[in-house]
């Protein structure tokens, strides 16, 4: 069955690093896209970074240039470097991926940056 397990949250201040992982089991995951997203307390869940099967990538304006996902595929693993940390960005981070049409979500991982 597929899992997906994050970890690497934790209590930041503003302006530090974090470095999220995921660890992918259950499916082929060197043909899959991943992507992670987050979702701040009263705040809808959003995509933050996504990464394809080729390594191409793609991020919400609001973290460009600060966050890079990245992934290796002989460990089945997705990451979210998470560099110049802000208050904003405090949120239960989620892995994603879609495999034969279903949608799978990790249980989150909680990240929050003080001020």
């Amino acid at each position: 069955q597929v899992q997906l397990v994050e970890s690497g949250g934790g209590l930041v201040q503003a302006g530090g690093s974090l470095r999220l992982s995921c660890a992918a089991s259950g499916f082929t995951f060197s043909s899959a896209h991943m992507k992670w997203y987050r979702q701040a307390p009263g705040k809808e869940r959003e995509l933050v970074a996504g990464i394809s099967p080729d390594s191409s990538t793609n991020y919400v304006d609001s973290v460009r240039g600060r966050f890079t996902i990245s992934r290796d595929n002989a460990k089945n693993m997705v990451f979210l470097q998470m560099n110049s940390l802000e208050p904003d960005d405090t949120a239960v981070y989620y892995c994603r991926t879609i495999w034969r049409a279903t949608v799978f979500w990790g249980q989150g991982t909680q990240v929050t940056v003080s001020s």
